[in-house]
């Protein structure tokens, strides 16, 4: 199966050896996002500012891969603090007023850019 790395300046660029995501087959998998502005790579300041701004930047990625947030099939949340749960909750349900994806949700001892919360996705083309 081939695969092709997926690249947009509507979503952070990789902050590590990794790509933004990758698409294979029917499938557009995305790393996991921070809450990091695109334009300035800033972190945005609280857990809810940082779940709305990856919220924003996967929907970035599901556009630049042809899709939409509706075509994802599966998240997973990492939690720097699971006392954020509902916060989070709020505004990643506000994203999926459909059917929502399958998810799991696990707490972490930390995030890189020492970000409250991460979330990865994966969209059906």
């Amino acid at each position: 199966m081939q695969k092709k790395v997926l690249v947009t300046n509507k979503a952070p660029g990789a902050i590590g050896p990794y790509s933004q995501g990758i698409l294979s087959g029917s499938f557009a998998f995305f790393s996991g996002q921070l809450g990091l502005d695109p334009a300035t790579g800033q972190l945005a300041e609280g857990v809810r500012a940082q779940a709305e701004q990856i919220m924003k930047n996967i929907k970035a990625l599901c556009e630049a891969a042809g899709g939409s947030v509706e075509g994802i099939v599966k998240t997973t949340i990492f939690l720097k603090n699971m006392a954020d749960f509902a916060a989070v909750n709020e505004i990643y349900g506000a994203y999926f007023p459909g059917d929502k994806p399958a998810r799991s949700t696990v707490a972490v001892a930390g995030l890189p850019k020492d970000g409250l919360v991460e979330i990865e996705a994966i969209l059906s083309l």
